[in-house]
């Protein structure tokens, strides 16, 4: 028996590699050529992580003047109840505290350095110009309305933090241009009371359809209509065999996004598929080749570049796509 366990690589992003067999599509899945006429939407990954320190209003602020479509930001909750922006367990991967997120309370969080671990070349430019870490309000009117925003839920339990973000959403009266995603299902379930709620679906649904249409399962659990869903384009993945007296283990490098999974996804009308961690112009051209809707960057102004600098129609061939031929 084969069991897929997911491998988190923080920090890293993964080019364009080579998927073992067992993971690949088959090689007729798409036309040898076809012409693409528009472009995936660019989402700047927690304000645009490589720009700016992640999850401030700095970050938000370059984002907004790079052009980017869809702001990212990923929240937790304070001590006092209050949703804030910050992705790490610790305060220490980031800023010039250290604790969780829910040992201070908001206005504690606001004299925190974010940018404290931010660097450019040798240099760290933020430790002279502080940068707190701001609240999900202060976000939400920093975003212009017209653009949309994700919001990634970190920490558990979900059931407080969902009800203080929906207070700030209706207070904000903010819930037509917000979607939650998490990779906790938990979120899934707690959102779920809120009607007005724009859901992205578990990620453990989308790996699990993913991985059954690269073993040529088939594609039989197609999302409903309208669904959003979010993974890598690139992921590090533990291939685990269990035999009767052990399991063993093998690493792979594995494409995810591909003719057929896009294909199984695009079943039903009006489904969004966003790809994560798309950072440089060949997988920005996959992604438009494959024809997803967005694209997940850390630098919202190389990625724009990126974008400016493709012409259109975009004539895509087999070898702009990653499909195990």
């Amino acid at each position: 028996m084969l069991v897929f366990m997911q491998r988190v690589v923080a920090g890293s992003i993964l080019g364009l590699a080579l998927v073992a067999c067992s993971l690949a599509p088959p090689a007729n899945s798409h036309d040898a050529t076809k012409q693409v006429t528009t472009l995936p939407r660019i989402i700047a990954h927690r304000g645009g992580t490589g720009d700016a320190p992640e999850n401030t209003l700095e970050a938000i602020r370059l984002a907004v003047e790079h052009r980017a479509d869809v702001m990212w930001l990923t929240v937790q909750l304070s001590k006092d109840g209050v949703p804030v922006l910050y992705r790490p367990a610790d305060l220490s991967s980031l800023t010039d505290a250290k604790g969780p997120v829910s040992g201070y309370t908001a206005a504690e969080l606001a004299r925190v350095n974010a940018g404290w671990s931010f660097r450019v070349g040798d240099t760290y430019p933020y430790r002279d110009r502080p940068l707190g870490i701001p609240t999900l309000r202060d976000a939400l009117r920093a975003v212009p309305r017209t653009m949309p925003v994700i919001l990634d839920m970190k920490a558990l339990p979900a059931d407080a933090q969902t009800g203080a973000v929906a207070r700030v959403l209706d207070e904000e009266n903010a819930w037509s241009r917000v979607s939650i995603y998490s990779t906790e299902a938990d979120y899934q379930r707690s959102f779920a009371a809120y009607p007005q709620a724009r859901l992205f679906e578990s990620r453990d649904a989308t790996r699990g359809r993913l991985v059954r249409v690269l073993l040529h399962q088939g594609c039989v659990d197609a999302p409903a209509e309208h669904a959003m869903t979010a993974f890598e384009l690139h992921r590090a993945l533990t291939v685990v065999e269990k035999f009767t007296l052990g399991e063993g283990q093998s690493e792979v490098q594995a494409t995810m996004w591909t003719p057929a999974t896009v294909a199984c996804f695009r079943q039903k009308p009006a489904v969004e598929i966003v790809a994560i961690a798309v950072n440089d112009a060949a997988d920005y051209r996959a992604a438009a080749c494959l024809g997803v809707d967005a694209v997940l960057a850390d630098s919202p102004s190389k990625m724009v570049a990126v974008r400016e600098g493709i012409a259109l129609p975009l004539r895509c061939g087999r070898g702009d796509v990653a499909d195990g031929s």
